[in-house]
């Protein structure tokens, strides 16, 4: 009688279940998994695990970091300066093209680059680090912008206060329509044709796995044509295959069949052909939004430009110099202020031997123009005016 009571004081729990669940089920396995979008995730399958992706931003960051600079003003072009000095030894421990390959590194795999500045004397910075990406978030002050930055590492944080004349910290960003405070990166632009890449790779690995030939069945027939294998028989048939015909190491095994098992090979289907293509075409679209010709990475089927010193220069055009001016346009007011002069770093156009054919074109016609003055030459050339100007 207490038992019979006490169950009848508690409700019986009602299971409700949605009408489309069984359906939703059913095509869950048919959804494209796609890999994450935050930073570590796009480094790990983007850059560590993808040898387009690793040879787009090496290439972009090794070339941005080795691209002759100048320092000028209005007035003159500088010989030596504390912040020429600066940047050829910036740290201990990194050069310039080390230091400058990390930020653009930084810039290229999160879409933000950071640079410090530390020991201050005489209210010009000693030494310059890159701060990783992943590692700062930025604190927006009331009306929106930045009033610091937080470095986060190993459970401890540092706080960059921005509030005053002279900021420590230099926040680069790429373009990103749809955020304030961080950039749009490349790698997150190419996340998908990367998953695909790296799916077909793996389909390619799978493929070498299994003797690098399409699989085939086992056609079992009893004495009658009819019947089945007993269980015990299945499980010693898919032993033997598993140990022994399976593997890069088992390739070209000659196959034993007892009686009535007869192995019938099958071909590669249409959509199997297809993966090295898509493979391939994944690839491009890495290379187009990172910005590299195809032509350079050695990926087959693309005749944009006529020839390699073409596509070289038009990667030096349209990628590297632009990278360029952006960061050492930010660099360059950043470092004005710690000066309090108007300093001016550019790419040095007249160094980069990927250039010297149309920088030699452009000096022959300004040269030839006789209707300007050499003012007039010296400015269209990027060039400061002489001091009797």
């Amino acid at each position: 009688m207490v038992l019979q009571l006490f169950k009848s004081s508690k409700p019986d729990i009602e299971v409700k279940s949605s009408a489309a669940a069984r359906v939703v089920s059913v095509h869950s396995g048919g959804r494209a998994a796609w890999s994450g979008r935050d930073t570590a995730s796009l480094t790990r399958n983007g850059f560590v695990g993808n040898p387009v992706g690793f040879r787009c931003v090496k290439m972009i960051a090794e070339a941005a970091a080795n691209v002759p600079l100048i320092l000028q003003d209005s007035e003159r072009r500088y010989e030596s300066h504390p912040l020429l000095s600066l940047l050829a030894r910036p740290n201990p421990t990194q050069g310039a093209a080390d230091l400058l390959e990390a930020f653009f590194g930084q810039l290229l795999l999160s879409g933000d680059g950071y640079l410090e500045a530390a020991g201050l004397e005489d209210g010009a910075p000693r030494e310059l680090f890159v701060l990783r990406s992943d590692r700062m978030r930025v604190v927006p002050g009331a009306d929106g912008w930045p009033v610091a930055y937080e470095y986060a590492v190993g459970g401890k944080k540092h706080r960059f206060d921005m509030r005053g004349e002279v900021q420590s910290i230099l926040h680069v960003k790429s373009f990103h329509p749809s955020d304030d405070h961080y950039g749009l990166s490349p790698m997150e632009a190419a996340a998908s044709a990367m998953d695909v890449h790296n799916s077909a790779s793996k389909w390619s690995k799978a493929l070498l796995d299994n003797a690098a030939r399409p699989s085939g069945a086992i056609i079992y027939k009893g004495a009658d044509g009819m019947g089945s294998l007993a269980q015990d028989q299945y499980d010693r048939l898919v032993d033997e295959l598993s140990n022994h015909h399976q593997g890069a190491a088992n390739a070209g095994r000659p196959m034993l069949l007892e009686g009535g098992l007869d192995w019938k090979p099958m071909g590669f289907s249409p959509s199997d052909m297809e993966f090295q293509k898509t493979k391939e075409s994944a690839a491009r679209e890495i290379a187009l939004a990172f910005g590299v010709p195809p032509m350079l990475l050695g990926l087959p089927g693309d005749a944009t430009y006529a020839n390699y010193a073409e596509a070289n220069r038009a990667f030096f055009r349209l990628t590297i110099l632009p990278l360029v001016g952006r960061v050492m346009g930010g660099i360059s007011n950043w470092m004005s202020d710690f000066y309090s002069e108007d300093l001016a770093l550019k790419a040095d156009l007249d160094s980069i031997p990927a250039l010297a054919v149309e920088r030699e074109s452009q000096w022959r016609r300004v040269s030839a123009a006789g209707f300007l003055t050499d003012a007039e030459k010296r400015q269209m050339l990027g060039l400061p005016s002489l001091a009797d100007e």
